[in-house]
């Protein structure tokens, strides 16, 4: 493990999850079916609490090929990240807030757990439109694909600001 430069923190679990919680993509990292070769891919995730998460897909692809493969995922996100120059030190650096975690991917089988995620997600990221999620759900429900992530351990988080 790399050595944390003076001015690199270590967070807290909850400010880990508030990087989480605001930071418009996560990468989505996971082992390809090969069993060697990664595969990561920024995905718009959701928690829903201290220990899930959700996304949604299409029922076909790489990402349900690795998670069917190995269900061991790894979650990182960035929620700011400002590049600098500081002129008394002459350097460049960037300031940042970031963090990671380590889950099980399932896929989501209950209709009603579906529904709760894909709720979910439409509320963080989509919540003016709320009143076409019902439409939605009846037209297309069937073919969307819900993973649920469980955090096998509390998220870490580093910053530089």
């Amino acid at each position: 493990m790399r050595r944390m430069r003076k001015a690199d923190r270590q967070l807290s679990t909850l400010d880990a999850f508030e990087i989480f919680d605001k930071a418009p993509y996560v990468t989505l990292s996971m082992i390809n079916s090969d069993g060697l070769t990664p595969y990561g891919v920024p995905l718009s995730i959701v928690r829903k609490d201290e220990t899930t998460l959700y996304f949604h897909c299409a029922d076909e692809g790489e990402k349900i090929n690795c998670i069917k493969a190995n269900p061991s995922v790894w979650l990182t996100a960035v929620s700011k990240c400002t590049p600098r120059f500081e002129e008394e030190k002459r350097n460049f650096t960037e300031h940042y807030r970031s963090g990671m975690a380590s889950g099980k991917a399932e896929f989501v089988t209950s209709k009603e757990e579906k529904i709760e995620a894909l709720r979910l997600i439409c509320e963080r990221f989509l919540p003016k439109f709320m009143k076409f999620f019902d439409e939605a759900i009846n037209r297309s429900l069937e073919r969307t694909t819900v993973v649920r992530i469980t955090l096998t351990e509390p998220p870490v988080g580093k910053c530089k600001e």
